[in-house]
């Protein structure tokens, strides 16, 4: 066990050093692909970045959302809990009142059984029981003043003309009974043993106790909070303004969507000074009041701005950094890789001539001949060298020379036009030809047209001499044979130049060797 464990580690590690192997020579091969890598992974980091800031910033609003439904609730349960102790107070008031012996105690008497503890809570204004024509009949304080009607007020007519109101909350009004102080009326009608209409039971809320209760909300500079009726009188607001207490917003669009749900949060400009808000509403139970809290958005974004300004330029410079790096390591890549090509033609290349080298010749006729020896086709070699070279140099020198080594390989070049054939510089003012999948007809017509090519040829000396040049070739064709070896086709082609010379020069001697060893072609 613990052998095929050690084994299974070998072949992980090999597989890993193979791989790792792989993707460098990868990249080695592929420079560019480090600097589009490097930039892709900069761009997702940049993504990822912009997806984490999204989602910060919708969790930024969501908690300020949270935030505003617990501040709205606790708004609508204070609310909720003080209507319905206000209600029990009216309740009594009315009982009390429709009582005839009530009216037959003395004042003090009265006063106990129709107005309990509640009445004298600190925003309440006054407790009241008007008569059925609007004169104070009763009051909390034992103040009644006869000449004061409230019979034109809201909350009187209400109740006046319908028996089935129940609780009634008026708008904001001016109170005749208190120096103009700014009020609602929370009322109940009291009727005779009759069923008629016999008045109402009032308690008068001061308008501080609501603005009292947004007071405590802290909602930010540009925040708003506030407490409106369900037909869209404006009762209380955070920031005060006091000409907006008993204004009416019924028509503005915000207030058009509260009115058509009981709860809700959604973005909007604000009607009364434009500031883009969140606004997170909620109907007061048993009452017609809606609690709303709108924080500023700006201002719910503004610690999410601070953090998105800063992840987001660190992630710009570190991906800007990280994408330079990537693409100086392609560009070093690059130039590494045409440095290397340039090593390789230079050790692939003559120098002068600009053709194959000596070693490329080996390699490239060692391929070709297996290759010929497998598919069973032709492969032919020319041997060409440059007649009387080196009486050409010791006559014109050395520079004449190289001038027209360079020009007799041009003309090669230019003749040898398949991009499988290969020309070299065997070695001096040697050349050879190598071409594959060539019949000795085909190698030999080629070996003219580069004879006649090289004989039109004229190096123009120094003096401005034209001077001709002829070459000999040798030709060898064969189908390679088992035991025979590559270098004996051109060890053919070179005794065909030497017949060629020994012929007078300026032609060409071709041959069809059968491809065997050098030996068994001189076995009898």
């Amino acid at each position: 066990m613990a052998h095929q464990t050690l084994s299974l580690r070998r072949r992980l590690r090999f597989m890993s050093r193979a791989g790792g192997t792989g993707v460098a020579r990868y990249v080695g091969n592929h420079p560019f692909f480090a600097g589009v890598a490097g930039t892709l992974v900069a761009v997702a980091m940049a993504g990822l970045t912009l997806l984490t800031l999204s989602s910060g910033r919708a969790d930024a609003l969501d908690h300020a959302r949270e935030t505003a439904q617990n501040l709205v609730s606790i708004i609508s349960t204070d609310l909720e809990r003080n209507v319905e102790i206000y209600d029990l107070s009216l309740e009594a008031m009315v009982d009390g009142a429709r009582d005839p012996g009530t009216w037959t105690l003395s004042g003090g008497l009265r006063r106990a059984v129709l107005f309990d503890r509640a009445t004298t809570a600190a925003y309440l204004g006054g407790a009241y029981v008007i008569g059925p024509d609007g004169r104070v009949i009763a009051s909390q304080n034992g103040e009644v003043d006869a000449a004061v009607s409230l019979a034109d007020r809201d909350y009187f007519l209400v109740h006046q003309r319908s028996p089935a109101v129940g609780l009634y909350f008026s708008h904001p009004y001016r109170s005749r009974l208190r120096d103009g102080k700014l009020s609602i009326g929370l009322t109940r009608r009291i009727n005779e043993a009759d069923g008629t209409f016999g008045g109402i039971a009032l308690l008068a809320i001061r308008i501080e106790y609501f603005q009292r209760l947004l007071d405590r909300i802290n909602t930010g500079e540009l925040g708003s909070v506030f407490i409106v009726m369900d037909d869209g009188t404006l009762l209380a607001r955070k920031p005060f303004s006091s000409r907006d207490i008993g204004s009416s917003i019924a028509k503005s669009p915000t207030f058009q969507v509260m009115a058509a749900h009981n709860s809700g949060s959604y973005v909007a400009n604000s009607a009364v000074d434009g500031v883009s808000r969140m606004f997170t509403y909620a109907r007061v139970p048993g009452a017609p009041l809606i609690a709303v809290v709108a924080p500023s958005v700006d201002e719910v974004l503004a610690p999410w701005r601070r953090r998105s300004r800063i992840a987001g330029v660190l992630t710009l410079a570190f991906g800007a950094v990280f994408v330079m790096v990537s693409w100086l390591l392609a560009f070093a890549l690059r130039d590494k890789m045409r440095a290397q090509a340039a090593l390789v033609r230079l050790a692939a290349t003559d120098p002068l001539t600009g053709l194959s080298n000596r070693r490329v010749l080996d390699k490239r006729l060692d391929e070709e001949w297996r290759r010929a020896r497998r598919s069973g086709q032709s492969l032919s070699a020319l041997f060409i060298d440059i007649d009387h070279f080196k009486q050409f140099n010791d006559v014109y020198g050395h520079a004449s020379g190289d001038e027209a080594l360079t020009a007799v390989a041009e003309c090669i070049s230019a003749t040898v036009l398949r991009s499988l054939d290969l020309v070299a510089r065997y070695g001096g003012e040697e050349f050879a030809v190598i071409l594959p999948d060539t019949t000795a007809e085909g190698a030999l017509r080629l070996a003219e047209k580069i004879r006649h090519k090289v004989q039109s040829l004229r190096v123009l000396h120094r003096d401005g001499e034209a001077i001709a040049v002829t070459v000999s070739i040798g030709c060898a064709t064969c189908v390679p044979a088992e035991g025979a070896n590559a270098l004996d086709l051109l060890a053919a082609a070179d005794r065909q130049l030497y017949a060629a010379k020994a012929a007078g020069r300026n032609r060409v001697n071709s041959t069809v060797w059968a491809g065997r060893s050098m030996a068994q072609d001189s076995s009898p």
